[in-house]
């Protein structure tokens, strides 16, 4: 499988919709809705589309009354929801109750499995234990209806107290492409099995390994407000927004790399080819297949991968952008100066690291995680897909 930086670089701009970068108040996905022709279409297309999803309760402290799913996300430009029987249904403003909030809970079988329906869409598969979320219908700024996402990492978020999580998923004519995120946040354990060509499975967390995870997260002094009592952890890009984090925490790595590669090459092969690269006029300068450069990063910009960063789907600047920020993130720029790094042994091995990313990578089963925007780099992403599915099971894992 190609890894995802070398084709399509447009899944940090999908997580930022969706919610990624609210830092005061929950953020509305921002893909503007359009007026559908109507209901009989959204069900024809959901009925065409249809794939099995089953949800299998294994936390072993929740039972199934007390879990809670979501499915949310869009449909060819609108806004949309699933409903209990697998149907599609727009977001609309009088979906508010008296709270002010809508309740698009999903419910699991009294007991065992339980057999849901998901149609085409691009989205979310939220999770929520011990109680519901708090989904706010509101308009956008075309004054059509969209929905609030929920902010864990947002102390005045409505649901910054509720137990919960999500996977993303982009089901169309195309396949199913899937993963389980920790680019936020890092709160319920759970992997996803894709049926199909072959049967994969992605997310697994080994046994204790949510309470190494956070207990790893503690121990870095940098790190360890990041911890919300045993909610979740909050991704430090997030944690930096709030005040929780260091905004120079990477400075003195960036500031070794720049002048590392003032006086040496730096070469990053992707699909395009072989670039390479020095720091002239305080940018760091490619020549390739096209000339790329890049300003110095600050810290939020090598743990959001965006901002100087910032990755296009050109394929030439995207791609190397995609690299270079894995290298910082995993402190691998300095020890290799033939990127992207290949080895996991070789990942976070500098005190001056992101240890959010390797405590999550280090909890599951396969060592593979999002653990920031582009940790795909390298095929070290819980990803997975299939262009002919027949079912997906999501499995929320013991604490």
């Amino acid at each position: 499988m190609t890894p995802r930086h070398q084709r399509n670089l447009s899944r940090r701009k999908v997580l930022f919709a969706l919610g990624g970068a609210a830092v005061a108040a929950p953020a509305i996905a921002a893909i503007a809705p359009y007026a559908m022709a109507g209901t009989t279409d959204a069900a024809t297309k959901a009925a065409a589309g249809s794939l099995p999803l089953t949800i299998v309760n294994n936390s072993g402290s929740f039972g199934n009354q007390s879990v809670y799913v979501y499915i949310v996300g869009n449909q060819d430009g609108q806004q949309v929801r699933v409903t209990q029987d697998g149907t599609l249904a727009p977001i609309a403003l009088s979906d508010n109750g008296a709270d002010g909030f809508t309740d698009y809970a999903l419910t699991l079988a009294g007991s065992g499995e339980t057999q849901l329906s998901l149609p085409y869409m691009s989205g979310r598969i939220y999770v929520a234990l011990g109680e519901k979320l708090k989904f706010k219908a509101v308009k956008d700024g075309n004054g059509n209806a969209a929905l609030q996402y929920p902010a864990g990492w947002v102390t005045s978020d409505p649901s910054f107290k509720v137990l919960h999580d999500c996977a993303e998923f982009t089901h169309n004519a195309a396949g199913m492409f899937c993963n389980t995120t920790m680019v936020d946040m890092f709160s319920v354990p759970m992997s996803i099995r894709l049926s199909g060509d072959k049967v994969q499975t992605t997310g697994t967390v080994r046994d204790g390994g949510r309470a190494a995870a956070f207990a790893a997260v503690k121990q870095i002094e940098d790190f360890a407000p990041l911890v919300v009592d045993d909610l979740r952890v909050i991704a430090p890009g997030h944690g930096l927004d709030s005040g929780l984090f260091a905004k120079d925490y990477f400075a003195p790595y960036i500031d070794e790399v720049w002048s590392t590669y003032t006086g040496k090459d730096l070469t990053v092969t992707t699909n395009a080819g072989t670039f390479t690269g020095r720091v002239r006029a305080d940018r760091f300068t490619f020549g390739g297949p096209a000339s790329v450069s890049f300003a110095k990063p600050s810290t939020r910009d090598v743990l959001f991968c965006d901002g100087t960063l910032a990755a296009p789907n050109d394929g030439t600047t995207g791609p190397v952008a995609a690299v270079l920020g894995a290298g910082f993130n995993r402190s691998t720029l300095l020890s290799n100066p033939a990127q992207p790094t290949t080895s996991a042994a070789d990942f976070y091995r500098t005190d001056l690291t992101n240890h959010y990313s390797k405590a999550i990578h280090a909890a599951t089963e396969d060592g593979k995680a999002y653990g920031f925007a582009f940790d795909d780099v390298a095929d070290f992403a819980s990803y997975i897909q299939d262009t002919a599915p027949t079912a997906i099971r999501v499995t929320l894992a013991p604490f």
